[in-house]
Parts: structure tokens; C-alpha cells; sequence
């Protein structure tokens, strides 16, 4: 048997789908009784008839409802009613007080008042005390205070002196490290990222105890592999090895794509390059970390001159190579620095200097100085032998 349709929406609505035709209408009057009238009111007469349908809707003519739903009681029961629901109302008559209660009341009242108000002066006198007396005026001090608050917290350190007496300088050597030249080789950008990784995975080793003895703290440097023309931290890059302080510390952003390139026409030179740049880049890394970097930048910023501006950079970029040979220094042992791969590192500094530069710009050094600095910082592995802030005009030529 199916089931009977269940009503839509606006079934019974006037217009919906259940509205009844006049057939409708009729079909229904004769299978049902006219519906009766009400009972009578009590104590009235009856009511009109009721309305009758029209389809499924009302008669207009309508009949409402006045007064109260029962008409007004028999006439031989309104005495009774009246007694039981509207009896003769009790007269209010004051009762007269003795003096004597009354003082007694007022007295107690008084009592009641003082009590309170002396409570409160003890609860705010301990609570004053205890916030350190807040109902006074903000920010009024006692006179003999009011001199000393106005001084500076601490003086801060010059730039000279951030980038000529570091605490790196005293940290002392870098400890012997075993870090073998990663195995992957530069044939994919993926290798030359995973070669990245793990050598500066290996400084990060090296240099962490040094700079936290310093007292900085060390923090390993985020890594970029750009393809030419990317937008990188350090700006729109090509071709350049390059360190930039950003939001994540500070990042070293390195090529790949000429990497990859030049590898198979000459693998010892590409290798040596790619371990040349990141021990500078870590370099700057070292700077930054100390406040070296950003106090050197202050420095050229205020130079009297193009010249003495110069100068400041060649500085602070010779000590960057110089920490760089730091770190191959105390991992010689297993850094295989000789050979074809030793005579092409010693031609890279050779080309890398400013005379040799298309732009020939003298913000890095020249070949002698870069061999003279990254030299010392080999030999001796001691971050102190690399303080090129302090050495004579000459020295950073």
C-alpha cells in the first residue's frame, strides 16, 4: 500500500494545495452533521449561531467576545459572593511606640554604623599598604628618588668599539672538526642544496661553542638556493653568493644554475668555489651574530668620505674570508684541502680580487690582502687573528 503524500508547505492556507473546491465543500456537508451550537452562557442569553465554512475558510461574519467568558452570578448569590470574595476591609489603627524602645533602636542603629565605618578605615589602611599606597597621585615619587630615575638605564657601546673589541676576539680557537667535503656533487640544483646543507651543518659545529662562549647567541643561518634573477632576501640575485639579514636571522642565499653548468668542465675548481663562497657567506653570518655586522654597516654610513667608506667595507668583508679560513683550518684534517683542489683554491683568491673585478670597485680587497687574511685565519684557527678593524690601512688594502 503507498503511502499517503505528506502535506507541503502552505497545506492549509487559503490558495494552497489543500483548499477545497465547492465540489469539495459538498461532498463534505453530506457525510457529516452541521457542527452545533455552543453550550449557553450562564446567566445569559445564547449566543448568535456559529459561522459557517465557506471552503475551507471563515464566514466573514464574525462574532467576538465581550465582557468576561461567564456572565455576573444569580441574583441570590451575589450576597454570598460578595461575603466570600469582597469581605468589609479591616481598618489600619497605628500602635503608639514607648519612648524608651525607640531610643533603644536608635542607639543600635548608631552602634551598627560606627562599626562598619571603622571596619572599612582598617581594610583600606592594610589594602594601601599591601599595593603599595594606590589611593595617592600616579606617578609621584619620593623626592629622594626623583633624581636617580631620570638617568640613562645602561650606555651603550660605540660601533668602534663592537667591531675592534668583540668578545669573539678572546673566545679563543676553534676545536679541531671532522667535516668531510659533502658527497653530493653538483649536477641537479637538489645536490647543490643538499651540499649546502651539510657543510653548514658541519660549521654550525664549529662555531656554535665559540660565539656562545663570546656570550652571543648562535643561531644556525636560514639557506636560500635561488634560480638567476630570483627575488631573495638580499634582492633580486644573479650569479652571487650573498649573506642578508632577514626575519629569519639572517640568510645565505647561494646560486646553483652556472654551479651545475661549469661542473663538468672543470670539478676541482667548482668545487672549490662552492666551499670558498659558503665560508664567507658563514663569515658574515659570524659578524652578524656578534653585532659586527650591522656596526661595520653604521661605520661606512658615517665615513667622511667615498674613500674612508671604501676602506670600512674592505674591512669588514677580508674578516668574513678570514673566518672563513677559521673554519677550513680547524677541519683540515678531513676537509681535503690539497692538491689540484688546494692549488685551485689558492687561484680563486687570486681572481676574486678588487683589481680584477670588471666593475674594479674596492669594497672587498685586493688579491694580496684576501690571501694575506684568509692565510692567517687558517693557520691559526683563532677568530682574534682576524680582527681587521684594528689593523693598519695597508693591511686592508
Amino acid at each position: 500500500m503507498a503511502d499517503k503524500p505528506v502535506p507541503k508547505p502552505g497545506h492549509f492556507l487559503p490558495g494552497g494545495e489543500g483548499e477545497q473546491g465547492p465540489s469539495d465543500a459538498a461532498g463534505a456537508s453530506s457525510s457529516s452533521a452541521p457542527l452545533a451550537a455552543p453550550t449557553p452562557r450562564l446567566g445569559g442569553e445564547a449566543p448568535p449561531p456559529a459561522p459557517q465554512l465557506s471552503g475551507s475558510r471563515l464566514d466573514s461574519r464574525r462574532t467576538t467576545l465581550s465582557g468576561s467568558r461567564l456572565g455576573p452570578p444569580p441574583a441570590e448569590a451575589r450576597a454570598a459572593y460578595r461575603e466570600v470574595f469582597h469581605p468589609e476591609p479591616v481598618l489600619f489603627v497605628p500602635k503608639k511606640r514607648s519612648k524608651a524602645l525607640v531610643a533603644m533602636m536608635v542607639v543600635a542603629v548608631l552602634l551598627l554604623v560606627g562599626g562598619v565605618a571603622t571596619f572599612a578605615v582598617k581594610v583600606i589602611s592594610s589594602y594601601d599598604g599591601f599595593v603599595a599606597n594606590p589611593l595617592v597621585t600616579p606617578g609621584l615619587q619620593p623626592s629622594d628618588s626623583a633624581t636617580t630615575s631620570r638617568g640613562p638605564i645602561a650606555q651603550g657601546t660605540p660601533d668602534a668599539d663592537i667591531v675592534g673589541k668583540n668578545g669573539i676576539y678572546a673566545a679563543g680557537r676553534l676545536a679541531a672538526v671532522k667535516c668531510q667535503e659533502p658527497a653530493f656533487r653538483p649536477t641537479s640544483k637538489e645536490n647543490v642544496r643538499s651540499y649546502y646543507v651539510a657543510l653548514i651543518a658541519c660549521m654550525d659545529k664549529a662555531w656554535e661553542p665559540i660565539v656562545a662562549k663570546a656570550g652571543f647567541q648562535f643561531r644556525s643561518p636560514n639557506l636560500i638556493i635561488f634560480d638567476d634573477g630570483d627575488e631573495t632576501a638580499c634582492g633580486v640575485q644573479h650569479e652571487l653568493a650573498l649573506y642578508c639579514q632577514d626575519e629569519h636571522g639572517g640568510s645565505a642565499t647561494m646560486p646553483w644554475q652556472n654551479i651545475v653548468e661549469d661542473y663538468p668542465k672543470n670539478k676541482a675548481e667548482i668545487r672549490a668555489e662552492m666551499a670558498q663562497s659558503l665560508g664567507f657567506v658563514y663569515g658574515v653570518h659570524v659578524q652578524n651574530l656578534t653585532g659586527m655586522a650591522d656596526a661595520a654597516d653604521n661605520l661606512a654610513d658615517t665615513a667622511a668620505n667615498k674613500n674612508a667608506q671604501l676602506e670600512m667595507q674592505r674591512r669588514a668583508a677580508l674578516q668574513a674570508y678570514c673566518f672563513g679560513g677559521v673554519f677550513f683550518g680547524a677541519a683540515k684534517a678531513s676537509f681535503p684541502l690539497r692538491g689540484e683542489l688546494l692549488r685551485q683554491w689558492n687561484g680563486l683568491i687570486q681572481r676574486r680580487g678588487d683589481e680584477n673585478t670588471e666593475d674594479k670597485v674596492r669594497d672587498h680587497g685586493s688579491s694580496k690582502s684576501l690571501a694575506a687574511w684568509m692565510n692567517q685565519g687558517f693557520t691559526t684557527t683563532d677568530p682574534g687573528s682576524c680582527n681587521t678593524f684594528a689593523a693598519a690601512s695597508a693591511k686592508v688594502s
